[in-house]
């Protein structure tokens, strides 16, 4: 049994919804969540299921929902068998083609999260969470990355969902960039900084931001059992990851929607 204090702000994304945070705070919270996940790591474990819902929020976010978390080296049966568990929009591709989670699949959905709080805006949140969108995750889409994110933090976050397992950084390397981020903030432009700033507040109060928040029926956040063939080999898409507004809308995946009941148990 883990015992937690209440964390009265609730998760990550309830947070964001309901409060103002600005550049600097959150790189202080995206160090303390990036700490934790190093305790995980150096503890030789692999989360699994990490996701804005699972980190609750309470002075400091804490990483919660460790019911999945298993040993590194775990020889349990291979997930192309068993079938795989989490949130779709937070499962690095080559999990998805169902090989077993590792440390460098959490890092994977650590760059997922980080995009989502900076951007306060949830991944994919206008299409179908289903077997046409992990084509595309695969064939290298990533969610939006807000126009004016710091570069030096845009540059992080690609590192960490960059297709190739082996490219995105340690847990340590992820803290220690976040840490010296934290300790010297001269290395972003105080002027990149304020102008994030000024437009995510600007974003909070516009119709575009009402409407951000409202998904799609089939966008599911919750953790769910999935089995996807024969998906292709993952890569980096210069089309998705070079471009900042590069999502795709529903239309743009009906095309393939109609395979979808063939491909998923």
């Amino acid at each position: 049994m883990m015992v937690l204090k209440y964390c009265d702000d609730g998760n990550l994304r309830n947070y964001y919804l309901n409060n103002e945070s600005n550049y600097y705070s959150k790189i202080y919270e995206f160090r303390q969540i990036a700490r934790g996940l190093l305790d995980i790591h150096n503890a030789g474990k692999i989360h699994k299921d990490f996701h804005s819902g699972n980190i609750l929020c309470h002075e400091y976010p804490y990483i919660s929902d460790l019911g999945m978390c298993q040993p590194a080296n775990s020889e349990k049966q291979s997930a192309k068998q068993e079938g795989i568990y989490g949130v779709l929009p937070y499962m690095a591709p080559e999990v998805l083609r169902g090989y077993q989670y590792t440390k460098a699949s959490d890092i994977y959905s650590f760059g997922i999260m980080m995009n989502e709080y900076i951007s306060e805006e949830t991944p994919y949140n206008n299409i179908p969470h289903d077997y046409a969108l992990s084509i595309k995750i695969c064939k290298g889409l990533r969610p939006n990355i807000f126009k004016y994110t710091p570069k030096l933090l845009a540059d992080l976050i690609n590192k960490c969902w960059d297709a190739k397992a082996e490219n995105r950084p340690t847990a340590k390397e992820l803290y220690q960039k976040l840490n010296e981020r934290y300790n010297d903030m001269n290395k972003d432009s105080e002027s990149q900084v304020d102008e994030y700033d000024d437009k995510i507040k600007l974003n909070r109060t516009s119709e575009k931001r009402s409407s951000s928040i409202q998904t799609h029926p089939q966008a599911i956040y919750t953790s769910r059992l999935l089995n996807f063939k024969n998906l292709p080999e993952p890569v980096n898409s210069a089309l998705f990851t070079e471009g900042f507004d590069c999502q795709l809308d529903e239309s743009d995946l009906n095309e393939m929607n109609q395979d979808d009941e063939n491909n998923i148990e």
